[in-house]
């Protein structure tokens, strides 16, 4: 996490516009873009600035951003869609106002009624409106998790995306002073609860995302369930690309440095012999839920599945 300073933030963009002209320097066309958080509405023109240059430079058919529910303005959501955006994630977490209140983002970003009225004005100005939740928090409750799912389901959101908290060895102190020890046993409880609550109404677009539409023509958060190939753009961002996986460094200001130079900020790489492609495509197909025998086949010319051995 990064103290927000603009004047930085201006060299950020004007570095990750540099960056995108390096990849298509170097061949690469994209169909799509995923802008993930922090907060990337947070310099909203500079973030225009940047599609509109990604549109230009490439073939672009969806945009999905993420964003916070204080930045869900009129004057942000015009700029939002003449800046191609399709698909629209908003970071609610929980409409609980006591857990908006443990977790720090109560006085940011208002009470649960308050964060449901923005959701409620955006629905129908872009193609989807995510909301980005999250379940099995210290002291949570099932009636508290029903109250969430009621509250989605009265506002008919178009995709929700439930993940379960995941604390890191870093931030595992800091979660038990502010909100309690993490009770993982109540994980699967409380997805079961999830499940039988949306499955009427939204079909399963990963693990995690539930969308309204069929899941084939919906956008979701998991763009690595979507694309067999990705290209991380900025700050931290992984990419997987020529069965290398590669990540960029998390240094804002080496980042700049970099590109400043030419040079792509790359931090680590990770060449995938033809085995290890083959776990990783399994694993996301697991992950998305639905898994194409036939073509795993035919991406690796019939290798792979090994045939059976008979004894």
């Amino acid at each position: 996490r990064i103290r927000l300073d603009e004047n930085l933030a201006v060299k950020y963009h004007a570095a990750l516009r540099r960056e995108m002209a390096i990849y298509r320097q170097r061949g690469y066309r994209f169909s799509g873009i995923y802008v993930g958080g922090g907060t990337p509405t947070v310099l909203i023109d500079e973030l225009a600035r940047t599609l509109q240059l990604a549109r230009e430079m490439f073939p672009i058919t969806s945009v999905s951003a993420e964003t916070n529910p204080n930045h869900l303005t009129d004057a942000n959501i015009s700029v939002l869609k003449q800046a191609g955006v399709n698909r629209l994630s908003v970071g609610v977490q929980t409409f609980d106002d006591d857990l908006l209140k443990k977790i720090a983002r109560y006085d940011k970003y208002g009470s649960g009624e308050e964060i449901a009225g923005r959701l409620s004005r955006v629905m129908g100005f872009f193609d989807t409106v995510n909301a980005d939740m999250i379940f099995n928090f210290p002291e949570q409750t099932e009636a508290m998790l029903e109250t969430d799912l009621a509250t989605l389901l009265k506002l008919k959101m178009e995709q929700i995306t439930f993940y379960p908290l995941m604390v890191s060895t870093m931030t595992q102190r800091l979660m038990q002073e502010t909100l309690g020890e993490v009770d993982f046993s109540h994980e699967k409880r409380f997805f079961k609860q999830i499940l039988r609550r949306l499955e009427p109404f939204y079909e399963s677009s990963s693990a995690w995302c539930f969308s309204r539409k069929k899941a084939a023509d919906s956008l979701i958060d998991e763009y690595v369930v979507d694309f067999d190939e990705y290209a991380g753009l900025g700050s931290g961002a992984i990419g997987f690309l020529n069965g290398v996986c590669y990540a960029n460094t998390f240094d804002i200001q080496q980042y700049i440095g970099d590109l400043e130079r030419d040079n792509l900020p790359l931090q680590a790489a990770r060449k995938f012999d033809l085995p290890d492609r083959m776990r990783y495509d399994f694993l996301m197909k697991l992950f998305s839920t639905k898994m194409n025998v036939n073509d795993l086949e035919k991406k690796y010319a019939g290798k792979y599945f090994k045939p059976p051995i008979c004894i």
